[in-house]
């Protein structure tokens, strides 16, 4: 998930009852619903009872100090994810959140996700999109390639 559709996450974009997340207003324009994994609802199920402020606001995502109000804009998320990364004694070039969006496909692509699987979460219109983030794994990428028409394997 990009950092900017954190932010416009909402109370009512969680789906508990069926486990999925809608993640509005992406970049393309276009809602998408995503599968909310077992540990992350845990994870925020445990904020929103004992971390999130009581607020008016719907956003998930608020402030951590007063008033609590929704994120402005999505460089709170990434100051949020480097200050954690540094803490861990990560340091990187890229932008820090945007880094967990690469991460997160190298992950699904190790474990033998499709690229249109992978395209689909990450809110790619296109696969050469997706490439980007995939061609950081040449060993994995090696495992899932094709064999050459009439060639043995």
């Amino acid at each position: 998930m990009r950092a900017a559709e954190m932010i416009k996450l909402t109370l009512d974009d969680i789906n508990w009852g069926n486990g999925v997340i809608r993640v509005r207003g992406t970049k393309s324009r276009r809602d998408r619903d995503l599968p909310l994994a077992r540990d992350v609802g845990r994870a925020l199920l445990a904020y929103l009872k004992r971390e999130r402020p009581s607020s008016p606001h719907r956003a998930i995502f608020l402030e951590a100090v007063p008033p609590w109000r929704p994120f402005a804009d999505s460089s709170s998320i990434s100051r949020i994810v480097r200050r954690a990364m540094t803490r861990a004694d990560i340091s990187s070039a890229r932008g820090a959140a945007h880094l967990l969006r690469h991460a997160a496909a190298t992950n699904m692509l190790r474990q033998g996700a499709s690229f249109k699987g992978i395209a689909d979460v990450l809110g790619h219109q296109s696969l050469q999109s997706t490439a980007i983030y995939a061609k950081l794994d040449l060993p994995a990428l090696s495992r899932i390639a094709m064999p050459w028409p009439g060639e043995r394997t």
